[in-house]
């Protein structure tokens, strides 16, 4: 399985928290390339629903990796 930032792009919007079929379903109907449905296919068979695309892909950047301090004066 293999994320980047394009392909998980596309589940930005999608109804969370989701099950595995959930997720397969809304990237089918939004037309997400087949590299996010084959991704998805991959995960885990579990009843429990995903609460963010974070617990799928664990390294996802969040705002948080792109801020960070400058301790430098003006």
């Amino acid at each position: 399985m293999i994320w980047t930032m394009e392909l998980a792009s596309y589940l930005e919007d999608a109804p969370w928290p989701a099950t595995k079929d959930e997720l397969i379903d809304y990237a089918i109907r939004t037309g997400a390339p087949v590299e996010v449905i084959e991704n998805l296919q991959e995960l885990e068979d579990t009843d429990d629903p995903y609460e963010s695309i974070e617990e799928i892909w664990p390294d996802y950047p969040t705002d948080e990796d792109f801020f960070f301090e400058d301790d430098s004066e003006l």
